[in-house]
């Protein structure tokens, strides 16, 4: 991205004795993923478009716990979770938005009972609200026409009930939006979850991220969209298995929306 984009943390923010609108946390692959810091560019493109006064926590920021937790290590979890805690709480952080809904499904769901009581929104769900406050605009007919088939990430979908925002912001772009068989409810893991993303698979016929894309290439798409950087490695690993780079491109929302300003 050639524009400049511009980003203040926290800390920066609290020595002009100001609060931002809020906190963008980053994430572990939003930070060191070469793949995933391209989401986390976009989405960053889209608040500066939206003029909205967000921060990130930059070196203070650590990882949520949440692999840890997943593994079986609730120590570890605990020491990361209130460590975090310790930094939020002490910046006064009301509104947290990230990329990850890994982070979201931990800092929103298992952060209070340790102290860490915030406001957790999605980046899709960020988005949609930009869009309908009239803070976003999309113009651009980039996607119009292409089809789109949007995977249920578990930790957004069935974890919080959140099917309706990205596929509303997708809708802004004029792509034809076309469902796989299992969605929404029924959509089925692309195999990161639950910390498997760090580990081989089990002894089986298939691999999870392929049964996954197979069910995405169904719909013939042009895109495959998610909203997770996990789902987004899983799913680009099934393409290039299936050999359908040159055809199919694995893009997150804030991507699709970010390239249709």
């Amino acid at each position: 991205m050639s524009e400049q984009l511009q980003v203040k943390t926290m800390a920066e923010y609290m020595a002009e004795g100001k609060q931002p609108e809020v906190l963008f946390w980053v994430g572990s692959a939003g930070s060191y993923d070469d793949r995933a810091k391209k989401i986390t560019k976009a989405f960053v493109k889209l608040l500066n478009n939206a003029g909205v006064e967000f921060a990130v926590l930059g070196a203070e920021e650590s990882n949520t716990g949440d692999v840890a937790k997943r593994a079986g290590n609730e120590f570890l979890f605990q020491m990361q979770a209130m460590m975090n805690i310790e930094v939020l709480n002490a910046y006064e952080i009301k509104r947290i938005v990230t990329c990850d809904p890994h982070s979201f499904n931990c800092i929103k769901n298992e952060y209070p009972s340790l102290g860490g009581v915030y406001d957790v929104v999605h980046h899709t769900q960020y988005i949609k609200q930009l869009i309908d406050a009239g803070r976003l605009s999309v113009k651009g007919d980039t996607y119009k026409g292409k089809r789109i088939t949007f995977h249920d990430p578990c930790y957004l979908g069935r974890a919080n009930s959140e099917f309706h925002a990205p596929r509303s912001v997708l809708r802004n772009t004029n792509a034809n939006l076309v469902e796989m068989k299992k969605n929404k409810r029924f959509a089925l893991c692309c195999g990161a979850g639950g910390a498997q993303m760090f580990k081989e698979p089990e002894k089986g016929d298939k691999d999870v991220n392929i049964l996954r894309t197979e069910q995405a290439l169904e719909t013939t798409p042009d895109i495959i969209a998610t909203g997770c950087p996990y789902c987004n490695t899983m799913m680009t690993d099934g393409i290039k298995a299936k050999e359908k780079e040159d055809t199919v491109t694995v893009l997150d929302v804030a991507e699709v929306l970010a390239n249709s300003l």
